[in-house]
């Protein structure tokens, strides 16, 4: 087998759709000899700020000297971004393995019951991170949690970052509906810790915690103005950051009886995080700079929005904006459109994508002034704003991580950015 042919064999799995339920990645998980029973776990759930808080986890643990894994998605342009120790992303020689000793299990289940691309991708991190005999890992859930296939793991503590609007078709139309799909990663008597802020979102955590005799944190955001995290310079542009950071200190400390970190761990974990694709500047050699911003839902534009008034206020602005079908148009644009003085509007290379024409609607209406553009791609879109002072390319991960290629920050590998796509099974 050669690399092409493992990331050829796993494009294949997407046919079999995405669907919810655990039974199928517990039976491959026992088939594969359940190597989450000798692994120690934290979830991560929520909206918003998943990533980003996962990466902040792993930098302290791996900083205090454990071997950590990290389990992530989707990813920004290679497939193995997804599945790292030490935040060393997998090799090819070990996509080929993982995929070659996975490949005789699936043969053991009907065709109407195949594991999807999800469940799949799951079990072979669990391979990898017990073959990599790693000391934690930071786990974080795919889609909702209740019956995301990561959910299969009894973990040390669960996290959930914040609930908002994303995914309703999935999780509901609700804050407390996706709540309560969120919730479903609280075990029993696992500490399980949030920075929800939303009060009905917030109720149905605290009853599903106290179902679970699960212990609640709830952290306040008005920690990030005290001690240690109100003199902390994050890496990680944007307030929120420093609230993705309470919950992780939450999180140290919550386990610190089991695992053991000292201050200038965390405090050098949090230091050194590294988070690309999220709120991340580049500075071109041609002097302009670029802001890449996944923001792939109106929670996440809020974000963005509020980080170009802190960081940016009275530059003007070039918008790049591409957005799924799936999502908030029409929110979206309503928040990031009033920022722009252009806005060049892009399909997302994606068959989910939103077209231009319904995007410059939306725009117009949000935005009158603006100079207002479409393109074919994003490619053409970069060339015409390639002598703008300041671009902003944001509205997915998917985006970011073509304009991640494009400007040469990562080696170009188009098949295996489109292993992000799914739909229902």
């Amino acid at each position: 087998m050669t690399y092409n042919d493992a990331i050829e064999f796993l494009y294949q799995l997407r046919w079999f759709g995405a669907k919810f339920g655990l039974a199928n990645t517990r039976k491959l998980a026992a088939l594969a000899g359940n190597p989450q029973e000798s692994l120690r776990f934290i979830h991560v759930a929520g909206t918003n700020g998943k990533g980003s808080t996962c990466a902040m986890l792993e930098s302290i643990y791996r900083i205090a000297g454990l071997r950590t894994g990290l389990f992530t998605s989707p990813h920004l342009v290679a497939f193995g971004e997804r599945i790292q120790v030490n935040r060393q992303t997998l090799t090819e020689g070990q996509v080929i393995r993982l995929v070659s000793e996975i490949q005789p299990l699936l043969a053991q289940f009907p065709p109407e019951e195949h594991p999807t691309f999800f469940e799949v991708v799951t079990v072979m991190a669990l391979r990898h991170f017990a073959a990599q005999h790693c000391d934690l890992v930071v786990w974080e859930t795919g889609l909702g949690g209740r019956l995301d296939a990561t959910n299969i793991v009894t973990p040390l503590a669960s996290v959930i970052t914040n609930i908002q609007y994303d995914h309703q078709k999935w999780l509901g139309e609700t804050l407390p509906s996706i709540a309560a799909e969120k919730a479903g990663i609280i075990k029993p008597h696992v500490p399980i810790l949030t920075a929800t802020e939303d009060a009905d979102a917030l109720r149905v955590i605290r009853e599903t915690a106290h179902t679970q005799a699960a212990p609640l944190t709830v952290v306040d955001p008005a920690v990030i103005d005290a001690p240690p995290l109100d003199a902390l310079e994050l890496p990680l542009l944007g307030r929120h950051q420093k609230i993705n950071a309470s919950l992780a200190l939450a999180t140290v400390t919550a386990l610190s009886s089991r695992l053991p970190v000292t201050h200038d761990a965390i405090l050098g974990g949090l230091a050194r995080v590294h988070w690309p694709g999220r709120l991340q500047l580049i500075a071109r050699p041609s002097g302009q700079r670029v802001l890449l911003d996944g923001a792939h839902n109106v929670g996440g534009a809020e974000i963005l929005a509020e980080a170009l008034k802190q960081y940016f206020q009275g530059e003007p602005l070039t918008l790049v904006l591409g957005i799924l079908q799936d999502k908030d148009l029409a929110g979206m644009c309503e928040v990031l459109a009033p920022l722009a003085d252009r806005i060049l509007l892009v399909p997302v290379h994606s068959e989910r994508t939103a077209s231009t024409q319904q995007l410059a609607q939306m725009c117009r209406r949000a935005q009158p002034a603006a100079q207002l553009q479409q393109f074919s791609s994003l490619a053409a879109a970069l060339a015409d704003c390639a002598f703008a002072p300041f671009v902003t390319i944001a509205g997915s991960l998917y985006l970011v991580g073509e304009a991640m290629e494009l400007l040469h920050l990562s080696p170009r590998t188009n098949l295996e950015r489109e292993l992000n796509e799914w739909r229902a099974a």
